[in-house]
């Protein structure tokens, strides 16, 4: 894999614009991917308490014989555990799963705003980020009334917004909010759930710079200064993204 651009979180942890997810990958088929994506030279993976799969990532680790200090591990809280106290203990479960003593980024999965938590849960991801245990802290699929309520309460920006990114649903007014904001943009469903593969426009740009559409449509992502993470149980996707 050639070298991979970084983006900076908080102005000072580097974070790879190419990123692994995992998501909807059971854990015995994630291990086998996420060392295959190691090996591949990958160095960011995305995980998260509800993809049940956090245990994958030491193992593919080991398996993969790669340092923990090399690799960017994100993962995220699910919305039964907002709230102060109960994100604490979120992150301290999402710890012993990922065998490691912090993560390189936290996030809030949704806001969830009919339990209206997502605030004092944020305040725990502050205090987390505090202790070192989690350098770098941000949210996913929060709209710009949430974003611009956390900074509001909190008194900060999230580093980073995780949300549906693709072409056909390019979130320009999200965007414009993330600007203002100084938060990063990471789009998850990058290549519009496989969608995007067989768009006649895609297809012609690959045919025409010698591209697979998957990596024309990273390329835009990458272009656009977005953090991407596509996923793949697919030994020859995962080499080809």
């Amino acid at each position: 894999m050639s070298a991979v651009p970084t983006v900076l979180l908080h102005a000072t942890n580097p974070m790879p614009q190419l990123g692994f997810g995992i998501w909807q990958v059971p854990e015995p088929q994630a291990i086998v991917a996420v060392a295959e994506a190691l090996r591949v030279g990958y160095r960011s993976i995305d995980t998260a308490t509800i993809y049940g799969n956090e245990g994958a990532v030491p193992r593919a680790l080991s398996e993969a014989e790669v340092a923990r200090s090399e690799v960017f591990v994100t993962t995220k809280l699910w919305n039964s555990s907002h709230g102060f106290d109960a994100a604490l203990r979120a992150f301290d479960k999402s710890l012993a799963e990922l065998q490691t003593d912090y993560v390189d980024l936290y996030l809030i999965h949704w806001p969830a705003p009919r339990r209206d938590l997502y605030v004092e849960t944020y305040k725990a991801l502050v205090r987390l980020k505090e202790e070192g245990r989690a350098r770098s802290i941000g949210v996913s699929n929060f709209g710009p009334e949430h974003l611009r309520r956390v900074v509001d309460e909190v008194g900060q920006a999230p580093a980073l917004n995780q949300i549906e990114l693709h072409p056909r649903f390019a979130q320009r007014e999200l965007r414009k909010v993330h600007a203002e904001l100084g938060v990063v943009t990471e789009a998850w469903s990058p290549l519009g759930q496989g969608a995007l593969l067989t768009d006649p426009v895609v297809l012609a740009l690959a045919e025409k710079h010698d591209r697979t559409a998957a990596q024309v449509l990273l390329r835009w992502h990458l272009q656009h200064g977005h953090v991407v993470i596509p996923k793949s149980s697919t030994k020859s996707r995962i080499h080809e993204n």
